[in-house]
């Protein structure tokens, strides 16, 4: 590998943690930090701010998972990594505009549909897709600014993160969401749902849910609120199985959070006690944990979601999952459905409809016969699926660079016929495209701490920040916040 006059030119279509990591990954490779490979890196989003999955995907409550943002912005913040949101893949930029400027271009646009959950009813008015909800609360300038919750009971299908999050949201109050950084509307819109009852259901049991033990007993923190255990699904773990539960601490620290919840609620009801929050204060809402329920339809009245009926499940010895025949159906008036995520079709990228990945190989794009298209790559969970958090897409990173780096050594990459770096961004200004930059997120970023700062908590504390959600005030903040980019 020797070093060229001009430098090496990526573009990385995905500002979330799977196209920083990648190109992290890239200038922190041995030919790179040696000199011996020079390169130039543009990362896009079609969002005006950078963060992806991060500042639109994760619960506004969970500190720990967006603090994950700080390790993105310290990498971005360098200033060897160009950022230029707002830009959209197939409309704005297409895949021959990027072979035209660059040596190569890494997918990483991750997986935010949702996965279907094929059953009977699931088409009807008030059954929701989880991710659609995560984004109307994340303030995803996509999506509209208002959501019906005008449901009593609701049913939260899942056993994941995402589930949890959800439930996790409509159990609590919408001060206590005051604390984070939710838009005024999500304020607006949580503070007059009607909700009461939000029932999480799982195929499986307490042991195998997707839940850390903190992230379990974070359940039972919201203020007026009561978790409700039921007691057969407790009571059909066969010995063999707690054993199994005993020998791994995170599995039995998880259901021994359900067990304590189940003692408490017994010991109150043997004692004819009022039920309490954990705080003992009045009981507002109520959060029913559900296990071994199996979808089976959707019910409905009038085009409108009424109920569900689900099918009793067991674990055979062997692990398998199994019908046991007994159907148990439940009054709802919503139902969000959070049985996994579906990665996006991106025009002109091979793509695999059934699994929602891009066609690869070890993160080289291929065409559908297997063949590998060069100077194409992809990361993250278009890459591989919806599956593994941060360290899997570190380590999708290393594998994807691997073969980059492999490609550029073998000399498998044409030179893109456009090599002045400021030459994408005429074309985006020929074609009217109001992009941002990082010197314009730092604008907005700064926008929404002092809007934060102008407001205050339920107890009376500043905070810390209020996301803007219209994608026009957005770009207007950015723009107007920071110089663009001067060039010939």
């Amino acid at each position: 590998m020797s070093s060229s006059q001009q430098p090496f030119r990526l573009a990385v279509i995905g500002s979330g943690p799977a196209g920083v990591y990648a190109a992290e990954t890239l200038l922190r490779s041995a030919p790179v930090k040696s000199g011996e490979l020079e390169v130039s890196i543009d990362l896009f989003d079609r969002f005006p701010a950078p963060f992806g999955l991060i500042r639109y995907g994760v619960a506004p409550d969970h500190p720990r998972i967006k603090g994950i943002i700080t390790a993105l912005h310290r990498i971005l913040g360098r200033g060897d990594i160009r950022f230029l949101g707002d830009v959209e893949f197939g409309t704005d930029l297409t895949a021959e505009d990027l072979r035209t400027h660059y040596d190569a271009v890494i997918y990483a646009t991750g997986a935010l549909k949702d996965a279907d959950l094929r059953i009977p009813g699931i088409e009807l008015e008030g059954s929701h897709g989880a991710a659609d909800f995560v984004a109307w609360y994340d303030g995803n300038p996509d999506y509209p600014r208002t959501w019906e919750l005008d449901a009593e009971s609701v049913a939260v299908i899942g056993n994941g993160n995402v589930a949890l999050d959800v439930a996790r949201v409509l159990s609590k109050s919408a001060d206590e969401l005051l604390r984070t950084e939710i838009p005024a509307n999500v304020h607006e819109g949580l503070q007059a749902a009607r909700t009461t009852d939000v029932h999480v259901f799982g195929r499986r049991g307490p042991a195998q849910t997707k839940f850390s033990p903190l992230e379990a007993r974070e359940l039972a923190h919201p203020k007026g609120l009561q978790v409700v255990m039921d007691p057969r699904d407790l009571e059909q773990i066969t010995e063999a199985q707690w054993e199994a539960i005993k020998a791994d601490k995170r599995t039995d620290q998880v259901v021994q959070t359900f067990v304590g919840w189940l003692e408490e609620q017994q010991r109150r009801e043997a004692a004819g006690e009022e039920p309490t929050d954990r705080e003992g204060g009045p009981v507002q809402r109520r959060l029913h944990m559900h296990f071994w329920h199996r979808p089976v339809e959707v019910l409905g009245e009038d085009g409108k979601v009424t109920g569900m009926r689900f099918e009793r499940t067991r674990l055979e010895e062997a692990g398998e999952l199994v019908g046991t025949g007994e159907m148990v159906d439940y009054d709802l008036g919503a139902v969000y459905r959070a049985v996994g995520y579906h990665g996006s079709e991106l025009p002109g990228v091979p793509y695999d409809a059934r699994r929602g990945v891009i066609l690869n190989q070890a993160g080289r794009v291929t065409e559908a016969d297997g063949s590998v298209i060069p100077g194409a790559y992809t990361n993250g969970w278009i890459k591989r699926g919806p599956v593994g958090l941060i360290g899997a897409t570190k380590s999708d990173a290393i594998e994807t660079i691997t073969c980059l780096l492999e490609d550029i050594e073998a000399g498998r990459l044409s030179p893109a016929p456009e090599r002045d770096d400021d030459a994408i961004l005429r074309l985006l200004e020929d074609r009217g495209v109001q992009y941002t930059t990082w010197d314009g997120w730092m604008a907005l970023d700064e926008h929404e701490k002092s809007l934060g700062a102008a407001a205050v908590d339920a107890d009376g504390e500043p905070r810390a920040r209020i996301k803007v959600v219209e994608r026009e005030e957005m770009v207007r903040v950015s723009r107007e916040g920071a110089p663009q980019p001067t060039h010939a």
